[in-house]
């Protein structure tokens, strides 16, 4: 039994924002916890991102609770994160409970479901506080949002249900930090500002002297202390939640291109080429002239058909044809490899209306959508370098038949997965997190042409990351227990 205590049984980490840094608090908070040997756990009551982790359980839940389990130093469970919804369009999303898809809702639906989704979230938080001495939990967006207070299972709705304190982040490097903190505030009821013992100034850099004076004025006109204010660190390699960081430096001289599809899915696939020192890996958005590249990958999609159509309208399938007419090598990853093959069918509407597409032909195989989920954590090796071993999960709908199966990508559990053509210029995998063993990274660059690649271990950088940030988050830990004291 840990010596060590923490006042808090649960802490709820709120933001004035998405994007302030709630994850990577929680993250920092629970390798804090974990170091003084304190059972912490993260939870997040409702997630909205199409990036998603295969826990041990056979469930999915979203990429940063996985990340914060890890801080934690706990395999990732479905009850961490009982919510998560993956849009589909701008207005419907699959709607997964305790891990497991229950439907696709439109927006206004969901509203209305919020009610039964709260009794998921309680037994959750339940089955866990009852397991851990701390539970940390992560708010969605903002508590702001005026419109979604109605029924709100993500932040002050759930705090009030069971009656936690909550710290408020926001981000000084967006600008406007004050705006956002004092305006946060009066957009909350008397109950829900009670609730919040202090704040969180995130991602700071510059002369903390100048910025005293607003922090003094801070605290005096709302009557709560600054709690810490954590540095901006350059160079974490930690998962995103959501949102691509498009800002990339130029490094490497071997060129890798991405399109950044409207409806990516995992794009954390892609953390190690990000990280790899010879690589330049760059996400081609809407109207970016598309570049030359030594390889290009197709991502995972949560709507193939919808996506394949946008690359169609933004010129890929002719820059495909030009760039393996070159030498070029391609990757498909889940939803990008049914895009390499001659067809993509829907026939239930599992993605929308039924329909059929036409894939770009590059692989010989046709796919059609189901509506069973495929969801698990494999390991294997490397079809073609049987010496390189791999691991990744599956996150998909759909079955794949044809030919190029017969030359596969990778050999799992003993069986073939995947698919190579003929002239060993496509790869197609359904395997998410193929790039992450440093084995069959250095295999699949050795593949793509990339010769006698620098060794990366990505499992290795996160926990770095993750020691940077627990260290950089000490003197909020140390405020909480002051705050408690008093």
């Amino acid at each position: 039994m840990s010596m060590s205590t923490f006042p808090y049984p649960t802490l709820m980490v709120q933001g004035t924002t998405s994007d302030a840094g709630k994850s990577t608090v929680v993250a920092a908070l629970c390798r804090l916890l974990l170091r003084e040997g304190i059972r912490v756990v993260p939870f997040k009551p409702q997630n909205m991102a199409l990036n998603s982790a295969v826990t041990a359980d056979g469930g999915e839940i979203g990429r940063a609770q996985a990340l914060q389990a890890q801080a934690a130093g706990l395999a990732p469970h479905t009850d961490m994160n009982p919510i998560l919804l993956k849009p589909s369009s701008d207005t419907g999303a699959q709607v997964i409970v305790h891990g497991k898809v229950r439907a696709d809702m439109h927006a206004r639906d969901y509203h209305r479901y919020k009610t039964i989704a709260m009794q998921a979230v309680l037994e959750s938080y339940d089955r866990l506080a009852a397991h851990y001495q701390c539970v940390l939990v992560e708010g969605a967006g903002s508590p702001a949002e005026i419109n979604l207070r109605d029924r709100d299972i993500a932040n002050m709705g759930f705090a009030e249900a069971v009656d936690c304190p909550v710290i408020l982040v926001a981000d000084i490097d967006r600008g406007g930090v004050f705006a956002h903190l004092v305006g946060t505030l009066d957009c909350l009821s008397e109950s829900e500002r009670g609730r919040i013992i202090g704040f969180v100034i995130n991602r700071f850099r510059g002369d903390i002297g100048l910025l005293q004076p607003g922090l003094d004025w801070l605290e005096q006109r709302t009557g709560k202390p600054v709690l810490a204010v954590l540095p901006y660190l350059m160079g974490l390699h930690l998962d995103a939640e959501d949102g691509i960081d498009v800002a990339q430096a130029v490094k490497g001289a071997f060129r890798v291109v991405v399109p950044a599809l409207p409806r990516i899915s995992n794009h954390t696939d892609f953390d190690a080429l990000r990280a790899h020192p010879e690589i330049d890996l760059r996400f081609i958005g809407p109207g970016q002239a598309i570049p030359p590249a030594d390889l290009i990958i197709l991502p995972g999609s949560k709507n193939t058909c919808n996506d394949l159509a946008w690359l169609d309208a933004h010129g890929w399938r002719a820059h495909l044809q030009h760039h393996l007419r070159y030498g070029g090598k391609v990757i498909g990853i889940c939803g990008g490899f049914q895009m390499l093959g001659h067809s993509v069918s829907d026939p239930q509407g599992i993605e929308g209306a039924p329909r059929a597409v036409a894939g770009f032909g590059l692989l010989d195989i046709d796919t059609t959508m189901t509506a069973h989920k495929q969801l698990t954590q494999v390991g294997g090796h490397c079809a073609f370098d049987a010496a390189a071993a791999v691991s990744g999960y599956e996150i998909h709908m759909g079955l794949s038949n044809g030919a190029a199966l017969a030359r596969p990508a990778f050999i799992i559990d003993g069986r073939d997965e995947g698919a190579r053509s003929q002239d060993e210029q496509v790869l197609g995998t359904y395997l998410h997190g193929i790039f992450d063993t440093p084995p069959a990274l250095a295999a699949l660059l050795q593949w793509a042409g990339l010769e006698n690649a620098a060794p990366l271990d990505l499992a290795q950088l996160r926990e770095q990351s993750l020691d940077r940030i627990a260290d950089a988050a000490q003197p909020l830990l140390d405020a909480l227990r002051r705050v408690d004291s008093e």
